[in-house]
Formats: C-alpha cells, structure tokens, sequence
C-alpha cells in the first residue's frame, strides 16, 4: 500500500518508474480538466468526503473536510484470487490473464475506454448543480459522487496505461478531451451527453443511469482479464453510494410531494413549490429509457463475442449452472412487418438483454420503495416503470413507437402524447424555477424532504460544506 505516494495505490506502482512516470504526467492534465469542468464555483471550500485508503470491507474509506482539487485520487484494485479461472465462455475454466491477450486487446480497449468516458462524463454534466443544491447534506452528497467518478476515471486510466502501451496512453488523452453534449467531441455514449442541470434530473440520473453503471461493472467484474475484474470489483463498493444518492433523493421528493397531498387535498402540490406526481412521472420515464439504451442493442454480435472470449459476463456468472451457452436461447419479442413477433435468440446474442432484465428488476425494487411512501401517505397513486420498448434509440425497438406500457402506437398517437410522458419545456422551466440553493445547516428546500439520518453518524445540521 502506498498512501503517502503522489499517486495513492495498492499495485506497488513504485516497482513500475515507466508506467508511474507516464501515470504522472497524465496527473496534471487530469487536474487542469478537473478544474476546467469539476463542480463549478466549489473548488476552494472544504468538504466532508470520503476517501479510499484500502480495500479491505472493514474499513476501506477515511472521512474528514478536503478541498477537491486537493483530493487523494488513487488507484485500487481488489486482492487477486489464487487460482481464478475464467468462469464462462470458449475459455471457461482456463487460468485469467494478468496480460492482455493480442487477439482480444482491440475488444477489451473498447470495453475500458467505454466504461471510463462515463466517469468524466457525469462529473461534466453536473457540473453547475453545485449552486442549486436544495441543502448543504445533498451538496455534500452531490461532491462525493463527483470525486469518486474521478476515481472511477483514475481506475480505467491505470489500466489503458498498464496494459496497452502506447494506443492507451492516447486513449487516457482522449478521455480528457471529449466533453459531455458537445457537438464536436461528444462523449461515447448517448445518456452522458444529456443535461443533467436540475436536482431532479441528478436523482433520477443517480438512481437510474448509474444503476446501468452498477450492471456494467458486475458484468466487468467477471472478465477473465483479471486486473479489469479486481478494478471493477472496487468501483462498486463505491458505486453503491451513488445509486443510494438517487434512490432516497427521489424518494425524499416523494414523500415531500405526499406529505403536502395529503395536507391541502390538492393534487397540484407546484401551487406550494414540489414537484406533483405526473411530472415526477415523466422524469422518471426519460431517465428508464434512455439508461436501458446503455445496454445496447438486444440482439448484438458484440456481445455474443464478448461472452464467447471470456471478456465480460453475466451479473454474478456463477450463480448460474451452465456457463458455454452454445445451445441455449433467449425468448425475445421483436418487431417484424408492424407487429411483435416471439423469436428464439441465440442466448450468447442476447446478453445485453439478460443484463438488462436484471437492471429492469433492481429499478422495479427502487419504485416499489417509492410507491411504499405513497402507500403510507394513505394515497392511491403510483409511480410507474417504462416498458422497456418505450422511448428507445438503439436496439430492435429504435425508430419505432410504443406507449410507457409497451403497446405499439403509431408515430401521430407518439406526436400527440409525448408530453403526457416525457418532460415537456413547460415542466422542466418548473423544475428548474425551484432550483434555489439552501445554504443554512440542516434546511431543506420546500420540494424535499429531510434524509434519515446525516454522513457517518452526523447530523443533519453539520456544515457538511464550510464556504471559503
């Protein structure tokens, strides 16, 4: 373990002085980006973060007040697993790899530059949301996510650096220069190019884009290149904050909305500065659906290659009996000739769609969390999830049109409902309308509740933030 190094790490990069210096070098350009597109106007204060000094599940993280630019970002990999072996695939049962294989480096540098243009990404797209934050416990919040994206980012230029010479040293400079929404250097994947300038937009963000960032990395974690697996297997441990962010951030906004229902018998709960259901709602739907497109399509030849090779897996691959999957199939409804029509898949092809069905399922466990507080409220309406046709660019179900309840709708029924389902300009001008920062410890703003409890055993009203 080397806490004190400029780089802090538990690979013994000290043993390394080529790949430390490069890594070193890349060092600078990361905080000048930092800088350039972190949390803007924040960089001076110090905050109440968390930081990864281990791995060990016993204690693995210190918390105390840092200023961001000065955060120790390092590089952590879970311990190696004597005699690990590749659990699927043409490769099942042979011994990982602690090297890139040359047959399968362009795939798996796809698959790490993929999975780190997101962390920056979303550091990028909520950027601002800083001066809006509705209380100091939600703007702490909101910095950990960010600096621990940074982390994430950390983690997948270690390897592009380690493993693949001088293409991943490129692909580590690239990552640093695409930027989220620009329309030149847009970021790899569609959901990360979106705006994220609201409180709710980031809830709804947190819970459901980083969901899919939750699945990605289980399926990475069964790679049999081992030292992607022993990284992603970490980012986990962080990752599950994030998406905790998001589910008790909506279900916060939920029981604030039911709370005043149920006070003034009025629906209409905007007249008294919350959000009403309806447009929750169609937060909610944006959000589902264009998460799930991270997937990617359902029927892929990538991924049929990616499972065939041993790269990456399923959501917890040995909690299944059968690892090869030559002879086995996937049940899918695909649009043939203007109608749904069950075809057999081969399953290797469909293993977006197997790691989608278990995103799917862990989403329905947060809603059913959410309609509980409406249930307790002692009111009849729930928040819904999106079909997983509904709102879709890639895939089978791109270009066409379906209802939130999967039924297929002709492009006029689309044009004359879309703002029944999805935010319209007059929504999200409400939503941002709400969007005035609370600075005072322990206040909330009026579309929210209060947390549970505070970070670490604080409480509510500790300066999570103290301003500079």
């Amino acid at each position: 373990m080397e806490l004190d190094a400029k780089i802090p790490n538990n690979v013994n990069l000290s043993s390394d002085p080529k790949l430390q210096r490069a890594l070193e070098k890349w060092q600078p350009r990361f905080l000048d980006w930092w800088m350039d597109m972190g949390p803007e106007g924040f960089q001076n204060d110090d905050v109440y973060l968390r930081t990864a000094i281990s791995v060990d599940p016993s204690g693995w993280a210190h918390y105390d007040y840092v200023k961001m630019p000065d955060y120790r970002w390092g590089i952590f990999l879970t311990p190696p697993q004597p005699g690990r072996v590749i659990g699927f695939g043409d490769n099942e049962g042979e011994p990982v790899w602690n090297e890139v294989p040359g047959e399968f480096r362009t795939q798996l540098r796809r698959l790490i530059v993929t999975q780190g243009d997101t962390e920056p990404a979303s550091v990028e797209q909520q950027r601002r949301l800083g001066k809006t934050a509705p209380s100091l416990f939600d703007l702490r919040n909101l910095f950990q996510v960010n600096v621990e994206e940074g982390r994430h980012l950390w983690a997948m230029v270690y390897l592009l650096h380690s493993y693949f010479g001088r293409d991943g040293r490129e692909e580590a400079e690239e990552l640093l220069d695409r930027r989220s929404g620009d329309r030149d250097k847009p970021r790899i994947l569609g959901a990360f190019n979106e705006p994220c300038d609201d409180w709710l937009n980031f809830y709804m963000f947190t819970m459901f884009t980083d969901r899919d960032g939750k699945y990605q990395l289980l399926a990475l974690a069964e790679s049999g290149l081992d030292p992607l697996a022993r990284t992603t297997k970490f980012m986990l441990t962080e990752e599950a904050f994030h998406m905790s962010v998001g589910e008790t951030g909506v279900g916060r906004i939920v029981e604030r909305t039911a709370q005043l229902m149920r006070e003034t018998k009025d629906d209409d709960v905007r007249k008294h500065g919350a959000f009403d259901l309806p447009t929750i709602q169609k937060y909610l739907n944006f959000w589902v659906s264009v998460s799930s497109d991270l997937f990617g399509g359902e029927i892929s030849t990538n991924a049929a290659q990616y499972f065939a090779a041993g790269l990456k897996g399923r959501n917890r691959e040995e909690s299944y009996d059968e690892h090869k999957l030559l002879d086995a199939f996937y049940p899918m409804e695909v649009p043939k000739e203007g109608r749904l029509v069950t075809e057999e898949i081969p399953l290797r092809n469909a293993m977006n769609e197997v790691l989608r069905d278990d995103y799917i399922e862990d989403c329905q466990r947060g809603v059913d969390r959410w309609n509980k507080a409406l249930e307790d409220a002692g009111l009849s309406d729930r928040l819904k999830l999106p079909h997983r046709r509904f709102h879709r660019q890639i895939g089978v179900y791109s270009g066409l049109h379906f209802s939130p309840e999967g039924a297929p709708i002709s492009e006029a029924e689309w044009n004359r409902k879309r703002g029944e389902w999805l935010p319209t300009g007059e929504d999200q001008a409400f939503v941002k309308s709400q969007m005035h920062p609370v600075n005072e410890p322990g206040k909330m703003a009026s579309w929210i509740g209060p947390p549970r409890q505070g970070v670490k055993g604080k409480p509510l009203d500790f300066e999570y933030v103290r301003k500079a």
